[in-house]
């Protein structure tokens, strides 16, 4: 018996896994480096010292400010996607990137214009 097709939900075949930061210090090291804000999204970003670790690291934060636990996880769940798509692309090796949610825009503002604040807050932290 042959096993039925996969119905084609429009993903990409490939997952860009993207390494996330988890210590504490990471953060810290990252808020005292180059921030840019937008309406959607505030952005921290730090080039890392050579040999400090590889590749590009990202890390998701919200605060009570943004919301009860749910209003949080929403609204950490729409930055993890929109660091996915846009961070590939723009990011560079050797940074670290913290995407800080927005108190009631991060997790209701249209998806297009998250990934439009993001493009433009990189754009604006490279230059």
């Amino acid at each position: 018996m042959k096993p039925p097709a996969e119905p084609d939900t429009g993903a990409p075949a490939v997952c860009v896994c993207l390494t996330v930061l988890t210590k504490r210090a990471d953060f810290v090291r990252a808020s005292h480096a180059l921030r840019q804000g937008t309406p959607g999204i505030h952005l921290q970003a730090r080039e890392r010292a050579q040999g400090e670790a590889a590749g590009m690291r990202v890390g998701f934060t919200c605060s009570k400010k943004v919301g009860n636990a749910v209003a949080r996880n929403r609204a950490k769940r729409r930055l993890r996607e929109v660091a996915r798509q846009v961070l590939p692309e723009q990011g560079r090796d050797g940074w670290d990137y913290v995407l800080v949610g927005r108190h009631d825009v991060t997790a209701s503002l249209p998806f297009d214009a998250l990934v439009a604040d993001l493009r433009r807050a990189l754009r604006k932290v490279h230059v």
